[in-house]
């Protein structure tokens, strides 16, 4: 073989390599059961919001006495041994014997929510002994709302295994995944009010710069509009007085004005006759 064709050989093989290293590298994800209706698109924005949990490990340790010594291992969404590729979510390890047992697997999810949590459940995990009939054991984690925590107090709640059917593990744990979206506390009022003041301030500071800068006036002609909200005022307190006055409409004014045309004649009778002679 050729130097070429060697070097080209080589090149393939890493390329190969590395896709296959990509590929194993690349965790699974929770698929939710059901097919691809409305109801899986909202499972599937619930997947969504937990994203940021996907990336941690959470473990509880339980001791009952000497027969039972267990530890539980759980991943969001993700496999616990990725090495081992069986969709374990949730798997429980016996400390006496190493026994793994799976408790619940990724690829059959559930989840909805309420208003302040989210309930996940891994479905298809191992398959009960003498209890529950033998069915298929399942995992239910209640996810609760605690605000600035991402994620903590994992614990296990309580195994039902004493029914003949629907036996489950309930689990539980705090996250603020599960929290509503923070309203706005500003009513509609106030945003409109803001909205209002904000923009009279643009209007008068606009306005005075372009009647300063621009137009070049000076004092108070340098309100936008001044002549027309000098108007204005006057015309409001005629209004006011008008509609305020508690006098009647026919009773004349009680003072005279001082201008030149309400001067009149002056009085035939003087008052010479006091003056002293």
């Amino acid at each position: 073989m050729s130097p070429p064709c060697h070097t080209s050989a080589l090149l393939l093989v890493f390329m190969a390599l590395a896709v296959a290293g990509a590929e194993q590298s690349e965790e699974r994800s929770c698929d939710v059961i059901g097919d691809e209706s409305s109801e899986s698109q909202m499972e599937r924005a619930l997947l969504k919001k937990l994203e940021p949990l996907s990336h941690m490990r959470f473990n509880v340790t339980v001791e009952k006495g000497k027969t039972e010594n267990y530890v539980y291992h759980f991943r969001v969404c993700r496999e616990v041994n990725s090495t081992l590729h069986d969709f374990g979510g949730l798997v429980q390890i016996d400390r006496q014997n190493g026994k793994t047992t799976v408790i619940g697997r990724i690829n059959e999810t559930q989840v909805f929510n309420g208003s302040d949590w989210i309930m996940l459940i891994y479905k298809g995990g191992d398959s009960y002994g003498r209890h529950c009939s033998g069915e298929k054991r399942r995992a239910v984690i209640m996810i609760s709302c605690k605000r600035g925590v991402t994620a903590s107090s994992f614990s296990i709640i309580s195994e039902e295994r004493e029914k003949e059917q629907e036996c489950f593990y309930l689990f539980e744990m705090d996250s603020s995944v599960a929290c509503p979206a923070e309203n706005s506390h500003l009513s509609v009022g106030s945003i409109l009010l803001i909205t209002f003041v904000s923009l009279i301030a643009v209007y008068i500071i606009g306005g005075f710069l372009y009647q300063r800068l621009v137009v070049g006036a000076k004092g108070m002609e340098q309100i936008p509009h001044f002549a027309f909200w000098q108007d204005l005022g006057n015309l409001v307190a005629d209004g006011c007085d008008f509609v305020c006055r508690s006098k009647p409409r026919n009773v004349p004014a009680a003072y005279r004005g001082v201008g030149d045309d309400q001067l009149g004649e002056e009085s035939e009778e003087r008052d010479d006759h006091l003056l002293p002679m």
